[in-house]
């Protein structure tokens, strides 16, 4: 009885360890998103001028880039608030795929994690596999095209 109140006890700072972790990262890229999102609208107002070629040109790569970036932290809060719900629902922690309990260490790298490390790296070795298939398919539909 008493290793399971231990036990349990473990599991409850575990996951307020974890949640903790998920609020305050989600807390850093909501203020990085709505600062770049600022930056961007008010760098937009003042590059209306007139500018030469290259300097459009200049000014459409950074702009793109930054919504890339802003894009990339949009996704990460996405997954982030998916883990939330997780973690409110009691699921959050345990693997996609084989059900175990994922590391208490990879959790905290990557709080949004889905998989163990053994399923991740089991589904990251199958699309590898399948990307492979795929561009060999490719490069003999190619050859058959020229011939």
């Amino acid at each position: 009885m008493a290793a399971t109140k231990t036990e349990a006890a473990a599991k409850r700072t575990r996951t307020s360890d974890l949640k903790k972790a998920l609020v305050d990262r989600r807390r850093e890229l909501l203020h990085a998103v709505h600062g770049k999102i600022r930056d961007a609208r008010h760098g937009s107002m003042k590059e209306r001028g007139v500018l030469d070629q290259g300097g459009g040109s200049e000014l459409d790569t950074e702009s793109e880039i930054e919504f890339m970036l802003i894009q990339m932290k949009a996704e990460t809060l996405n997954k982030i608030d998916q883990a939330l719900h997780r973690l409110q629902q009691g699921t959050y922690g345990n693997c996609f795929e084989c059900g175990d309990e994922i590391d208490h260490a990879r959790l905290r790298a990557l709080p949004f994690a889905l998989r163990c490390k053994a399923c991740e790296e089991a589904r990251e070795t199958a699309e590898r596999e399948r990307l492979m298939a795929q561009r060999r398919g490719f490069s003999t539909l190619f050859v058959d095209v020229l011939n």
